[in-house]
């Protein structure tokens, strides 16, 4: 056989196998090996939201948070994803925020506040979309409501992860 045949042969080979090895490495990222979920960015007014396309898994059912009679939503219905990203030139690590408002009855969620310490940023972040108003109380897309299944997403830049947690919410 010819040298050059056999030594793409070889290579095509040992990629598909270290990508397989690597699949078996790290199953725990949603059979996505890193990819980023795609999305659907809706602009309103001055704000950007994305609506995210997730496939449910099988057998899996969403627990309903607990209401007191006649209630529409509660702080339980806002869930916060944040995750590292690809750092800053400077070094400084990255983190993405994801603030969903996954209320089931249908509501819009308004005056999202957040337990944040004394968050801060290294890089800009639209206030409109997320800011520090106090110690431990930061606001979210300027206390407008999130509509039902809406997501607000910014990044931020810090040595270290902020814990974020909801505080407070409006059901509208």
């Amino acid at each position: 056989m010819n040298r050059r045949f056999l030594l793409v042969l070889l290579s095509s080979v040992s990629t598909a196998v270290l990508f397989l090895f690597l699949i078996v490495l790290f199953p725990g990222e949603s059979g996505s090996f890193g990819l980023r979920l795609m999305g659907l960015r809706i602009k309103q007014g001055n704000n950007t939201f994305s609506a995210l396309h997730r496939k449910l898994l099988h057998g899996t059912t969403m627990k309903e948070p607990n209401r007191l009679p006649g209630e529409k939503c509660t702080k339980a219905d806002i869930v916060i994803n944040q995750g590292a990203t690809r750092p800053l030139p400077t070094g400084i690590p990255t983190y993405t925020v994801e603030i969903m408002n996954i209320c089931v009855t249908g509501c819009d969620i308004s005056g999202i506040h957040l337990n944040c310490g004394w968050f801060s940023s290294a890089r800009l972040i639209n206030p409109k979309t997320f800011r520090r108003l106090h110690y431990n109380d930061c606001l979210v897309n300027d206390g407008k409501p999130l509509i039902n299944g809406g997501t607000v997403s910014f990044q931020y830049a810090n040595t270290f992860l902020y814990p974020l947690s909801v505080s407070r919410v409006i059901c509208s």
